[in-house]
């Protein structure tokens, strides 16, 4: 049985597991390669004990960001957001990660986002105003843990201005009536299109139904995007907890700054792969807790690629089984995804148990 931050997740036959996924206006960076490689070793292991996963990762192609990218390269959005899903395709390709089960793409799920609307505002948790329908988001905060404080730095990080008249201020946008320009759909509040947070719950809802198995995401997206998308959910179905699980990757930065696309303070994976082997750096990626943050150094990327190195070479010293071993690195994988044991557990045995855990791992060889 996988554990995950602590808790127990019993899973029979089947597990649903959503992925949080790009807004496709640049190129894949590390932090946002962490996050997909470790969704996809969660999978494996899953795998491993026999479970079938079904893999949920959206792509947010309706935002405001992709529509200024867009509008700076003189094309349309989402001829633009195609381009960048292709490279960003490319490099999950080359750092072994599998294809998701589904890839639902918001601009198809707009009809879906205005019928989640409707029944928020049905329910009494959403109200409309002058063709913008809002959430209301009061306690949305105190569920999250935050204070006060936090939570308003937080929600302004990622650009919730608080000064259009909505009843509460932790109130947040489902559907955005759309200015002069902008992108729009039909709906019965006007032309408009979906909220950042309300695509998510669309998407989940719709392809996975009313509850996840595992919810994957960055650390720097629990608060607002990922509590919301769950209060939404919940709000709409009535079922709870929305996630049984929550896999927050740790941030990866440079220099103590947070790697982000709009600070500009990045590592590019296809940079790194012009150097370095593919293999190398999805270890370099997962050889840690998957909550911890941490800087990218390139010292730390020639250690990992050293160490792959010595796995291979154990992997290849003789075939006799080590049951022990192989159930060790079982028990590890299976302990909130403890790679860094499994990993010491099979270069020391090395044979059956080191090419167990590179299997698993998806490390090749």
């Amino acid at each position: 049985m996988l554990r995950i931050a602590g808790s127990s997740l019993p899973v029979v036959g089947r597990a649903r597991m959503y992925v949080c996924g790009i807004t496709p206006y640049d190129t894949t960076h590390l932090g946002h390669a962490a996050t997909f490689v470790w969704a996809d070793v969660a999978a494996r292991v899953l795998r491993h004990l026999g479970v079938d996963v079904d893999v949920c990762r959206n792509v947010t192609d309706v935002d405001d960001v992709l529509d200024a990218a867009a509008a700076r390269a003189g094309v349309r959005y989402d001829s633009f957001a195609a381009v960048q899903q292709f490279r960003f395709d490319r490099d999950m390709d080359a750092l072994g990660v599998r294809r998701p089960t589904h890839e639902p793409r918001a601009h198809v799920h707009v009809p879906q986002v205005a019928s989640l609307a409707a029944a928020l505002i049905e329910r009494g948790a959403a109200y409309h105003r002058d063709g913008t329908v809002w959430f209301r988001g009061a306690g949305v905060r105190e569920r999250a843990g935050l204070g006060l404080a936090e939570a308003e730095a937080l929600s302004a990080e990622y650009g919730d201005r608080r000064d259009d008249g909505r009843d509460d201020p932790f109130d947040v946008v489902i559907w955005r009536a759309s200015a002069p320009g902008e992108p729009a759909w039909p709906s019965p509040w006007g032309g408009g299109r979906p909220g950042w947070h309300a695509e998510c719950a669309a998407m989940s809802l719709t392809t996975l139904g009313p509850a996840l198995d595992i919810h994957v995401g960055g650390a720097d997206l629990r608060y607002p995007h990922h509590a919301y998308e769950a209060a939404m959910a919940e709000a709409v179905t009535g079922v709870t907890p929305f996630a049984r699980s929550w896999l927050h990757v740790g941030t990866v930065g440079i220099d103590g700054r947070k790697m982000a696309k709009s600070t500009g303070n990045l590592v590019l994976v296809s940079d790194v792969l012009q150097t370095w082997p593919a293999a190398a750096l999805r270890l370099l990626l997962v050889d840690r807790a998957w909550a911890q943050p941490w800087d990218y150094r390139v010292e730390d990327l020639q250690a990992a690629a050293a160490r792959l190195e010595r796995l291979y070479a154990a992997a290849a010293h003789g075939v006799t089984e080590n049951p022990a071993a192989d159930a060790a690195v079982s028990a590890a994988l299976l302990d909130d995804l403890d790679v860094p044991r499994a990993l010491a557990v099979a270069e020391e045995a090395g044979g059956a148990a080191a090419r167990h855990v590179l299997s698993v791992l998806g490390l090749g060889g």
